[in-house]
C-alpha cells in the first residue's frame, strides 16, 4: 500500500503559505510506516517544534489502474475518508530553501492519520462534501470538496499517469486553509458532512 498525497490543492491554503499557484498537480508520497490508525496518540517527533495538522478527505483505491481516463476514475474507489496529513513544517521549510525532497517533513512515523471509511455511495456527490478539524473543541479547519482545484476523478487520472494504483492506495486529496502548530494535549477531531471520522490526543 502506498499514500500519494496531493499538495497546493485549495487557493486558500496556497496563499495561507505564501505559496506559488501550481499549473499542474503536486504529488508527494508517504511510506506506509507513517500510518497513524484512528485513536491512536501522536507523537510530536523530537526533531521538529513546529509540526503543523492538515485536514484532508481521502479516497481508498479499490482496483489496480494505470492510464486511467478521468471519465472511468469513479470505478476505482467506492470508499471515501478523512484524515490528518501532519507536516514537520519547520523541516520542510528548511528542505524547500535547498530544493530537497519533502519526505523527512511529511513521511516520519504517525505522519498520516487515517480514520474511518465511508461507502460513497452513502454522500452526495464526490465534489460537494464538507469536512473539517475541531481543535480543542473549537474549528479549526472547514472547507468543502468542491473548492479542490482538481476534483478526485481528475487526481485519480493525473496521478495514474505516472504511478500504477493498486487495490488498497490510499489519496490525500489536499487541504484548506486553517492549518496550525499542535501542542502536547491537544485533541484533534475529524468530521466529515457532520460525521465524526477521528479522533486522536497529541503528546
Amino acid at each position: 500500500m502506498k499514500i500519494i498525497c496531493i499538495g497546493r490543492n485549495y487557493t486558500d491554503h496556497i496563499e495561507e503559505l505564501k505559496n506559488e499557484k501550481p499549473t499542474d498537480p503536486v504529488i508527494f508520497i508517504k511510506p506506509d510506516s507513517s500510518v497513524l490508525k484512528n485513536g491512536h496518540d501522536f507523537y510530536i517527533p523530537d526533531f521538529s517544534d513546529d509540526v503543523h495538522y492538515e485536514v484532508e478527505v481521502l479516497v481508498k483505491i479499490n482496483k489496480v489502474g494505470k492510464f486511467i481516463e478521468q471519465k472511468f476514475a469513479h470505478k476505482y474507489y467506492e470508499e471515501v475518508g478523512l484524515g490528518i496529513d501532519f507536516t514537520a513544517r519547520d523541516v520542510q521549510a528548511k528542505l524547500k530553501e535547498k530544493g530537497l525532497p519533502w519526505e523527512k517533513a511529511k513521511g516520519f512515523d504517525g505522519a498520516s492519520v487515517i480514520g474511518k471509511w465511508i461507502d460513497k455511495t452513502k454522500l452526495p456527490s464526490i465534489n460537494n462534501i464538507d469536512f473539517s478539524l475541531i481543535k480543542n473543541e473549537e474549528v479549526a479547519q472547514n472547507a468543502n470538496t468542491s473548492l479542490m482545484l482538481w476534483k478526485v476523478d481528475e487526481l485519480i487520472s493525473y496521478i495514474s499517469t505516472y504511478f500504477t494504483l493498486k487495490i488498497g492506495d490510499i489519496i490525500f486529496t489536499g487541504t484548506p486553509a486553517g492549518v496550525g502548530k499542535v501542542v502536547s494535549n491537544d485533541k484533534l477531531e475529524g468530521f466529515l458532512n457532520q460525521q465524526k471520522m477521528f479522533s486522536i490526543k497529541v503528546k
